[in-house]
């Protein structure tokens, strides 16, 4: 089979590749003209040029593929200019399904995310069932990936696309070069950056992991169902004393109320808004406010229907810390 991943210069999309390569599938990446190519090094993969938003460049890409994974997303929990997330993730997202059907694609995974998901107020694990609206949604980043995995089941009602949809939870591991937030928050533990901590829970689990997901969703799917791809679901602390006893350090021991830091975020937005610097803030309102509620949620349905599993969180972050490490990115 040809099979078509977009995102494969980034963190899920790389791991992603790789697997299909691993299947023994033909690889054709999308890729735009400016990325940052060094998670391709290496991979047998013919690439085309084109970008989500110009919908005149992706019949090229589409062309002549029996699969598509379409991974790629803007994942910013903060930007400057919050359309960008929109153009990309909601409209880049259908625009890239309708050349798909246009060019006979016959087997299609969609990328979404948890944080379209609906969430417990007592921090039981939420699952693919769980109730949830627009107006549960904090930030436009979980707006647009709410908006986005909509219109794919629209088109999958509407156009019968063969389209199953899959939603990693908190992702950690090798090859996160940006790095994402979740990265950026190992990091930051890694390097004794994160002196003190909020209550609020995660659900964390190896890249490599998820990107096996992907192909068992390929493989064993439903068309239109959604399956979580989670790990182990873990206390905020408990993640930071991991770290922490990995890299031999000590882990924080202060837990912060969030009153006293909203206005510190409205201050570090309001600098990197005006600033040069084009690094979303370490403190934001959006993250303060997800965090009131603990991201814990159940794979169950893709253990049961697709053979899905994980490895423990730790062996997860360690993957992350060492990756991190070897690259130069902490001591």
């Amino acid at each position: 089979m040809t099979i078509l991943v977009t995102g494969a210069t980034g963190f899920l999309g790389s791991a992603v590749a790789r697997q299909v390569l691993a299947a023994g599938h033909s690889l054709r990446l999308l890729v735009r003209r400016t990325s940052d190519r060094r998670n391709l090094a290496g991979l047998d993969a013919e690439l085309v040029e084109g970008d989500l938003r110009d919908p005149s460049s992706l019949a090229a890409a589409v062309k002549g593929c029996d699969g598509l994974f379409h991974v790629a997303a803007d994942y910013r929990l903060w930007v400057r200019h919050p359309r960008a997330l929109y153009e990309t993730n909601v409209d880049g997202s259908r625009n890239l399904m309708l050349a798909a059907v246009d060019a006979g694609v016959g087997r299609i995974v969609y990328t979404s995310s948890v944080v379209a998901l609906g969430l417990h107020a007592d921090g039981i694990p939420a699952d693919e069932d769980t109730e949830v609206t627009f107006d549960n949604m904090i930030g436009h980043y979980r707006c647009s990936k709410f908006l986005a995995e909509e219109g794919v089941l629209r088109l999958v009602e509407e156009k019968g696309l063969p389209i199953t949809i899959v939603n990693p939870a908190t992702l950690v591991g090798p090859r996160d070069i940006r790095p994402t937030p979740s990265g950026r928050m190992v990091l930051d533990a890694a390097n004794g950056n994160m002196p003190a901590y909020v209550d609020t829970g995660l659900c964390i689990v190896h890249v490599d992991d998820v990107a096996r997901g992907h192909l068992l969703a390929f493989e064993r799917g439903e068309v239109g169902r959604r399956y979580v791809l989670g790990g182990e679901n873990l206390l905020l602390r408990e993640i930071l004393a991991c770290i922490a006893e990995i890299t031999g350090t000590r882990a924080p021991r202060i837990r912060l109320p969030r009153a006293p830091l909203y206005p510190l975020a409205l201050l570090a937005q309001a600098w990197a808004r005006v600033s040069s610097h084009t690094r979303e803030p370490r403190l934001t309102v959006d993250g303060l406010r997800m965090s009131r509620k603990r991201m814990y949620f159940s794979s169950h349905r893709a253990e049961q229907e697709l053979g899905y599993s994980f490895r423990p969180a730790k062996e997860a972050l360690r993957d992350a810390v060492e990756w991190f490490r070897v690259n130069g990115y902490c001591s």
